[in-house]
């Protein structure tokens, strides 16, 4: 199938970027396009305008700012993947990477496509959710910046109004107290997860604080596990994985039931959790 028709322009700038969006009112940003010109293709995506915003200045950027890691919405997932920067500062974004997709994908898919796409079986939505992190966007209104906690707001849906574009995001530098897990089960390595995990949390004694969990594949959004999450705070891991039961509630699909979606969440959390006591040692 051929997508229906639309015009394109390619941005002079962000600013350009936003004014172009806010007149048509219909337009679609392409930054890597790996989600979107598959969308289009299938028409689930009628844009009446694509705006390209490949090329344009500080968007491609990767940089420690302030204790925060700043990574550009134009970054590939292979760049990031490349980056010293991510893997000492932003080790569950390196640890994920490799889960996204293929080669193909990664080397043309951008960190703020994936997380405007907001798709809810990928993987660097629920890390962001897992590190605290928010995101930076441009619009008619000037620019904000909005916690990954208030983001995603429904199913493939954010808080990017019709003309706002995504400029980066920012997500806690990690220390020496920082630690991190990460799991998915997919039928095949590359496809989207099953179930998926990204978890943070801060090391604290014997234990662990400020623990966040960020299920993927189990909701219209990332999911935090809070139940689970204050009861592996105990230190009381069989008592987290029931939580689970509270904490989500996956719908059937064509891949799997709820029930088994909510098995394998239990599973993952067996798995992060020993990753995250692990990383203490």
């Amino acid at each position: 199938m051929k997508p229906a028709p639309f015009a394109y322009t390619k941005a002079r700038s962000v600013e350009h970027a936003v004014e172009l969006a806010g007149r048509d009112g219909e337009a679609r940003i392409l930054a890597g396009g790996q989600s979107l010109i598959a969308t289009l293709n299938m028409r689930l995506s009628r844009p009446t305008l694509l705006v390209d915003i490949n090329g344009l200045d500080g968007l491609d950027g990767l940089a420690l700012k302030d204790g925060a890691v700043e990574i550009g919405a134009l970054v590939r997932h292979a760049q990031a993947g490349r980056s010293d920067i991510i893997a000492k500062n932003a080790p569950l974004i390196a640890k994920a990477i490799p889960h996204i997709g293929h080669p193909a994908i990664r080397n043309r898919g951008t960190i703020g496509g994936s997380i405007a796409f907001a798709d809810p079986a990928a993987e660097l939505p629920a890390c962001l959710v897992a590190l605290g992190g928010e995101v930076v966007i441009a619009g008619g209104r000037g620019e904000r910046t909005v916690k990954a906690d208030d983001f995603f707001t429904g199913l493939f849906e954010t808080e990017l109004g019709s003309d706002d574009v995504l400029k980066a995001i920012r997500v806690p530098a990690a220390n020496a107290a920082t630690r991190i897990g990460f799991a998915e089960l997919a039928r095949r390595h590359g496809d989207y997860a099953l179930v998926g995990l990204a978890a943070a949390a801060r090391a604290e004694g014997d234990g662990l604080a400020d623990i966040r969990l960020a299920y993927f594949g189990v909701g219209a959004t990332p999911v935090r596990a809070r139940k689970a999450e204050a009861e592996l705070a105990r230190g009381a891991l069989d008592d987290a994985v029931a939580a689970l039961a509270d904490d989500l509630d996956p719908p059937d699909d064509v891949q799997e039931t709820g029930a088994v979606k909510r098995h394998l969440a239990g599973v993952l959390l067996r798995r992060v959790a020993k990753q995250l006591m692990e990383g203490r040692q």
